[in-house]
């Protein structure tokens, strides 16, 4: 299943905090998109981002065509080419749009989009009143959820679309930096051992978080926070981005195809490095995580260091130990913060982190039967983990078990790295 929830025919009533919740989630959606005109959220500047009117629209057709229209039996459709418009990857489903051709939908208008909202909103209102049995609420727990990634992207793929203007445009007006201590690293050493790992199915997770399990570890050390702009920096000068030896052969090639020569968003200008953020064009922080930077580069940096990425399985190990704590959505400040405390920190927010595991089924992990198992478990190939969330993440969204995804050579989510030995 995408979801670990228990499984009955008891109907239960839903609470004033679970419709609060849903609300939320949906109203936050929405605050991301103010002070967006209408063609700031009609563009689609690469393959890989999506506009933020399709994104508004694909949440809301979620809880359309899993929730409501299987189990309104008199549910009508907003308008039935929303299904072919705003289908994801849900093959069966049926046929859908090309994704790299989302940022020609310029109808349905942005109006009629947040129209289609409304209507779903109140909708769902009514299919919540009804009292859900515990698999309709784990299927509620995942609309939820997945809007919650969807506000993480439509923040990753706006600021990528704003860097594409010369003129560098403003998403979120920011303070100046703070001063911030530049703390040593300390290495924080874990015993290892036989350790479970993986959700434990007594709160939401999905699926590919399942089934907790058992794996060893051999005793290890963690950095005690994510690697800064000011390490990243000795890479860049000792000429991290001209030495192969220091890369894997694809990431080389990558690197050399794609003229890399700093984490994405960096720009020299004389002696000086600045970088575009969702604030505009900013001096470098040079305290803050590094963030923007793919697998290859975090691999190969680590390899300079003379460290490794850790895998996920000792990520998750240590994580146990900390707090869901940290610089998330929530902070409104969009972009990575100093770390500002000594020990294990920011293991959570500011920065997701490269591991250096593939993201594979655990054993014994189980596709769920429908269209609905297909939000995770076909994209178990070719893809590194990251853990711990970001500057852009939901807080109640994240836990230790969390487990995201993308390919090696992506850049343009707040991805960074912490050393292992």
């Amino acid at each position: 299943m995408p979801l670990s929830v228990a499984e009955n025919s008891e109907k239960i009533s839903i609470d004033r905090d679970t419709e609060n919740l849903f609300l939320h989630v949906r109203n936050q959606t929405e605050i991301l998109s103010n002070g967006l005109s209408a063609e700031d959220q009609c563009v689609q500047a690469t393959a890989y981002t999506s506009p933020t009117k399709w994104h508004l629209a694909h949440t809301t057709w979620f809880f359309e065509t899993f929730i409501l229209k299987p189990e309104l039996k008199h549910y009508e459709e907003f308008n039935p080419d929303f299904n072919f418009l705003f289908n994801s990857y849900y093959e069966q489903i049926g046929e859908r749009h090309a994704r790299d051709m989302r940022g020609l939908l310029t109808r349905p208008s942005i109006d009629e989009v947040y129209a289609y909202r409304s209507h779903i909103n109140k909708s769902m209102l009514t299919y919540l009143h009804r009292g859900l049995d515990d698999g309709k609420l784990g299927l509620l727990d995942l609309g939820i959820n997945h809007e919650q990634q969807h506000q993480e992207l439509i923040l990753t793929d706006i600021k990528y679309t704003l860097s594409c203007n010369p003129i560098n445009p403003i998403y979120n007006a920011a303070e100046p930096w703070e001063a911030s201590p530049n703390h040593e690293r300390e290495w924080m050493r874990f015993d290892g051992g036989l350790t479970q790992i993986g959700a434990d199915g007594k709160t939401f997770a999905f699926d590919c978080e399942s089934p907790r399990h058992k794996t060893w570890l051999e005793p290890y050390k963690l950095a005690s926070h994510p690697v800064t702009n000011l390490d990243y920096m000795e890479f860049i000068r000792d000429g991290g981005y001209q030495k192969p030896e220091l890369w894997l052969s694809d990431g080389w090639s990558e690197c050399c195809n794609s003229n890399w020569k700093a984490p994405l968003y960096w720009e020299q200008k004389g002696d000086e490095w600045v970088l575009f953020t969702l604030s505009g064009l900013r001096p470098i922080n040079l305290n803050t995580p590094v963030c923007h930077i793919s697998y290859f580069e975090a691999d190969a940096y680590a390899r300079w260091a003379g460290c490794r990425l850790p895998t996920e399985a000792e990520w998750e190990n240590a994580a146990q130990t900390c707090q869901i704590s940290g610089n998330f959505l929530e902070s409104c400040a969009y972009h990575p913060l100093p770390s500002t405390k000594i020990g294990l920190n920011q293991m959570f927010g500011d920065v997701w982190e490269w591991t250096a595991s593939p993201f594979i089924p655990y054993h014994g992990f189980k596709i769920a039967k429908g269209a609905v198992g297909e939000y995770n478990g076909k994209f178990m190939s070719g893809q590194m983990v990251l853990r711990g969330g970001s500057c852009a993440t939901p807080q109640s969204h994240i836990r230790p078990t969390y487990r995201n995804f993308f390919y090696p050579p992506d850049r343009w989510q707040f991805s960074g790295l912490r050393l292992a030995k």
